[in-house]
């Protein structure tokens, strides 16, 4: 992989393994990451302080990207222009674009093709994998269960498996 290659794989994975939004990709600072306790500590919506387990896959890729990649600069930013002068991203519009390029590369035109789509696949695969709209919430740091019914799509071919056949007259 390339230099670009190896952090847009960390940004992708953070977004899709821990649900996080575009904004706290942007706001992710080297202090944030706990490698010892295996935690990122992110600042999310309404400057909220949360929590997340890190993965093993995504605290390699964080790994590979900080040693091998990541211009040595004053910035405290996790993820980093690639281009003198290093700073971080200038917004979430930048991990949006990341989320872009890598749906054009896979040849998928899904109809939300931002960063928040990853919010709403893991909401919709944890509700395939029988996760309840609590537990889904309590990932994405919702504190409000109207929030988690939104991006929890309603898998209709698990409701198909459970419907009963109409009763005949």
């Amino acid at each position: 992989q390339s230099a670009i290659g190896q952090r847009d794989f960390a940004v992708l994975l953070l977004l899709a393994r821990l649900g996080l939004r575009a904004g706290e990709v942007v706001s992710l600072e080297l202090e944030n990451i706990r490698w010892e306790t295996g935690q990122i500590t992110v600042c999310g919506k309404g400057k909220q302080r949360k929590c997340f387990p890190v993965p093993e896959d995504v605290g390699q890729a964080l790994a590979t990207y900080l040693k091998n990649v990541r211009p040595s600069c004053s910035s405290r930013r996790v993820f980093l222009r690639t281009r003198a002068p290093y700073r971080g991203f200038g917004s979430s519009a930048t991990v949006d674009t990341i989320v872009c390029k890598a749906l054009r590369r896979a040849g998928l035109d899904p109809p939300c093709k931002g960063a928040h789509l990853f919010r709403h696949s893991l909401a919709t695969n944890m509700l395939r994998t029988g996760a309840t709209l609590t537990e889904i919430g309590q990932v994405l740091h919702h504190t409000s269960p109207n929030t988690t019914s939104i991006y929890a799509k309603v898998d209709l071919e698990g409701l198909r498996t459970l419907a009963q056949p109409w009763p005949e007259d």
